[in-house]
């Protein structure tokens, strides 16, 4: 059993090992494992925290990868699934200097996107503290958007602390319109919601953190709205009115910012299983995001416990 459940689809990503080569050209490619849920999980992991990750991949080589990875980090992997009928997602990434990476997708009709509510109903969430959920899963396909349902409609009867993340990917869905409807809708059914400035102007309209705040706190569930406001921090608002800035920590060089916004659910998260304050959840997804974008890799900078604490003692900053 796990403190910690998220589903998701993991990605196999082959990365260009050449900087600012395009993909056309790059003939060097590592392979890696990524997938915003699946880093919440490892970090969480990482962070000493048992975590379980549903999904679903297929009976091939890469499927067998994304098991064999996902047990290496100690994730749980009883509620994976698999199928000989559809193929593990996949993507290709480039490496870039400046800027963000770009990609190319190949998870139209994956195994992740077969994913049905039958599998939900066998899901055993009695010891399950928190459950993060992200924006991504339920565009990868209108069978995996019902599985994510009846997941959400488990959590809330169950009254299980539930995280929403809207994770924007609108090249999955039909159009922003329906991306907007959807995420805005399911992100009322979570009890803390973390947007970004950039995907509230996107979904809602504005890039006012207190406006996106508000927004989201008329969710019948949502009792805490975290807006990501890059560099400078993170704004909170809690439903009843309090509210206020978490600063961010100072980077010298960005390598790659991939992650950072996983890293910070997952610092949040983790202080919050950890009995910390908001205000320390807040500021420990701050430090999990500063010290992700100085990596590359979508989880390599996650830090473990002694990692965290030496950089709370560089910064001088304690938890409460």
């Amino acid at each position: 059993m796990s403190e910690l459940m998220t589903i998701g689809e993991p990605i196999v990503t082959f990365a260009s090992k050449e900087p600012d080569v395009s993909m056309t050209d790059a003939l060097e490619f590592h392979k890696i494992l990524g997938g915003a849920e699946l880093n919440v999980a490892i970090g969480a992991k990482r962070l000493g925290h048992s975590v379980d990750y549903i999904s679903q991949v297929g009976e091939e080589p890469l499927g067998d990868y994304v098991i064999k990875t996902i047990k290496s980090h100690q994730v749980g992997t009883r509620y994976i699934s698999r199928t000989p009928d559809y193929w593990t997602a996949f993507q290709l990434k480039d490496r870039v200097t400046h800027g963000n990476p770009s990609t190319q997708n190949y998870r139209k009709g994956s195994a992740a996107a077969h994913l049905t509510k039958d599998v939900i109903d066998q899901i055993d969430l009695s010891d399950v503290k928190v459950a993060h959920m992200s924006g991504i899963f339920p565009a990868i396909s209108a069978t995996a958007e019902e599985a994510f349902r009846a997941l959400m409609g488990r959590l809330e009867a169950a009254d299980i602390l539930t995280t929403f993340d809207p994770n924007l990917r609108p090249t999955l869905w039909p159009s922003q319109e329906q991306m907007a409807r959807t995420l805005n809708e399911l992100a009322g059914h979570a009890d803390i919601v973390l947007p970004g400035v950039e995907e509230g102007k996107l979904l809602m309209g504005s890039d006012d953190p207190e406006t996106i705040a508000d927004f989201y706190l008329q969710g019948a569930r949502t009792q805490v709205v975290i807006v990501k406001v890059g560099p400078a921090g993170a704004y909170v608002k809690r439903a009843t009115g309090e509210s206020y800035m978490v600063k961010g920590f100072q980077v010298d060089h960005v390598a790659d910012t991939v992650g950072a916004g996983d890293g910070f659910a997952m610092g949040v998260i983790t202080a919050l299983l950890e009995h910390k304050s908001l205000k320390s959840a807040v500021m420990r997804g701050n430090a999990v995001g500063a010290l992700q974008v100085q990596t590359y890799g979508d989880n390599d900078g996650y830090p473990t416990p002694d990692e965290l604490r030496a950089f709370y003692q560089r910064e001088g900053v304690t938890e409460d």
